[in-house]
């Protein structure tokens, strides 16, 4: 009789304490979500043995703080933390409003609602229950449906202790908003996932085709790496094992232990370490061995310990494959240069996981989506601009090799014609490196070799009365294209404008050349000076009429031309043709740019 007598008393000093000195959150038709970060306050229990009364009193004596600049992370903490809001509903049209904690991974969630009237609603969360229990809508986030009398005030109480990082940030949606929200995210991560899967399926055709190994790893990464995501977002709970609380405990950093695996034992085949920097490769092979640890102790040790320790190795492995490509590139292996371009997003966006993980970055929409945002993006620039180029390499190399040894081994008897088609081989593969050879990489324009040893000939054909003239292009400014918005912007504008030229010239059969950096140069056969300068005025029009549009950006692209006929009686050949042009061109520059001048002013 006296535990029931005392246990009256203590709801009823619970319902007669005031809920905050300040004003509670007003909720009401026009906001159908509202982001309590800026309303509640918050205490940490550090030996997790306060009760309801106990959290109670300590709200009424001022025990309670904001949020350190709204951010609800808190790294990984020992204890309790509870967290109040009061709440007021004068909404005309709701009721009942859910409560979100957009985070997965809490252990245990407690949610108090206390009423006017003295009666207290509880609900009992997190990733220890099966997924089914203690959610009032199946989501991948913890919540709860809370009745919300209109014009009654409610004290809202959240207790969440776990081993993971401490992350509770809360929501109130009105339910058709909560359905709008999960509508959408489900959306974003069905794209992700689906991007995800298409990578996956592709590199594991190249895989099976090439049989090289370092596809192989890559292939386990973006599966081990798609596993962390699919359980840091509570999907893993959700869909794998909803009915399992020990997988939900040991996903985390057993996946984190595959995923790093899998990311170190690709670089190590992908920059070839073995034959380039055997101390890295050694150190790398260290790494693997300690993940490979790790992940076999997961499945023993708490998870308020195997967690910290891969969350927070995670900064060295992806500042040591950061550090092993800078390396590799200083060695003179230019696939390494696209290796750390597309790594750049990827160590981004899982850094910015871990700092939020440890508190040490708040939980925005940045750092919360980053890593899956970089992880799209980092798998596509491997999969597109080394996958490809390199299997494709590879795989022309194989069938080259395939045809050669068929056909030794079919005319073995007849020495003669292996050597024939040996030789016939050998033609063709020259072939192929000169045409390759006298291409600009970047712009797939001629060089300048090709276009000195084709205007040699023009130039004969000059000397025998047909006319010939020079033109000399530079792109205005093109140094402040590459300052402003980056040297991937300024080579896509370089192409862009090979492309134009390129076109515009198509009717007049001319030699065209990329010369150097954004200089172009232009041979002209059966043109005279003037003509010539009404093709360069032609182009100058072409190139300022349409301007370059880049990720979203209208650059505006001028260029300079000089003109030169070109005087077969003078001596000097190709360059002194050349140089006369090169004359007109400063001119036109020093004249202001974004013109044409000819020789003949020149000589004025």
């Amino acid at each position: 009789m006296r535990t029931l007598l005392g246990i009256c008393l203590g709801w009823l000093l619970l319902a007669a304490v005031p809920a905050r000195a300040n004003h509670s959150v007003v909720l009401t038709d026009a906001t159908p979500r509202v982001d309590l970060s800026h309303h509640v306050v918050y205490y940490h229990d550090v030996v997790a043995g306060d009760s309801l009364q106990a959290a109670a009193h300590k709200l009424a004596n001022n025990g309670f703080a904001p949020l350190p600049d709204d951010s609800a992370a808190f790294g990984f903490q020992k204890g309790a933390y509870w967290f109040q809001v009061s709440l007021l509903n004068r909404s005309q049209r709701e009721q009942r409003w859910l409560l979100v904690q957009q985070y997965a991974l809490s252990d245990h969630l407690d949610v108090y609602a206390t009423y006017p009237d003295g009666t207290t609603r509880h609900w009992k969360g997190g990733d220890t229950l099966p997924f089914d229990q203690g959610r009032s809508i199946r989501y991948r986030h913890p919540n709860a449906l809370i009745d919300l009398p209109r014009d009654q005030p409610v004290d809202v109480y959240v207790r969440v202790q776990s081993q993971s990082s401490m992350q509770v940030p809360l929501t109130l949606y009105t339910q058709s908003a909560f359905t709008e929200m999960s509508r959408d995210a489900q959306l974003g991560m069905g794209v992700y996932y689906g991007i995800l899967l298409a990578l996956f399926f592709y590199n594991m055709v190249l895989w099976l085709t090439l049989r090289d190994s370092s596809y192989f790893w890559y292939l386990l990464h973006i599966s081990a790496f798609g596993l962390v995501l699919f359980t840091l977002n509570g999907l893993g709970f959700e869909y794998l094992w909803p009915g399992s609380p020990w997988l939900a405990d040991k996903s985390v950093p057993l996946s984190i232990c595959l995923a790093q695996i899998g990311m170190q034992q690709f670089t190590r085949t992908f920059l070839g370490l073995n034959e380039r920097w055997q101390l890295g490769d050694r150190i790398s092979l260290g790494i693997i061995a300690f993940y490979v640890l790790l992940g076999v102790a997961a499945t023993q040790l708490p998870y308020s310990i195997s967690t910290p320790i891969a969350s927070a190795s995670v900064f060295i492995s992806i500042s040591w494959v950061a550090m092993l490509g800078l390396v590799v590139v200083r060695r003179g292996y230019k696939p390494a240069i696209i290796f750390l371009l597309a790594w750049a997003m990827f160590l981004l966006g899982t850094g910015a996981f871990a700092a939020v993980a440890f508190g040490l970055l708040p939980k925005i929409f940045i750092t919360e989506y980053g890593k899956e945002i970089g992880s799209a993006l980092e798998m596509l620039l491997l999969s597109i601009g080394l996958g490809y180029r390199y299997s494709a390499l590879r795989s022309e190399n194989e069938r080259i090799i395939r045809e050669s040894r068929d056909q030794l081994e079919q005319k073995v008897s007849v020495r003669t014609s292996e050597l024939s088609n040996a030789l016939g081989q050998l033609a063709d593969a020259h072939a192929r490196l000169r045409e390759s050879s006298q291409r600009d990489g970047l712009t797939g324009l001629h060089n300048r070799a090709y276009f000195r040893e084709g205007f040699e000939g023009l130039l004969s054909q000059a000397r025998n009365g047909r006319r010939l003239s020079l033109l000399m292009i530079d792109l205005d400014h093109f140094k402040q294209i590459n300052d402003r918005y980056g040297h991937l912007v300024g080579d896509e504008c370089l192409r862009w404008a090979a492309g134009v030229i390129g076109q515009t010239l198509r009717p007049h059969n001319a030699l065209l050349a990329r010369f150097g950096g954004e200089e172009f140069v232009v041979a002209l056969p059966g043109t005279d000076l003037e003509s010539a300068a009404g093709v360069a005025e032609e182009l100058r029009t072409r190139l300022r009429a349409e301007p370059f549009r880049c990720q979203g950006q209208t650059i505006a692209v001028t260029a300079s031309f000089g003109v030169h006929a070109v005087d077969t009686h003078i001596r000097g050949g190709v360059e002194a043709a050349l140089q006369v042009a090169d004359d007109a061109l400063y001119r036109a520059k020093a004249d202001g740019r974004d013109c044409v001048r000819t020789s003949d002013v020149l000589a004025a």
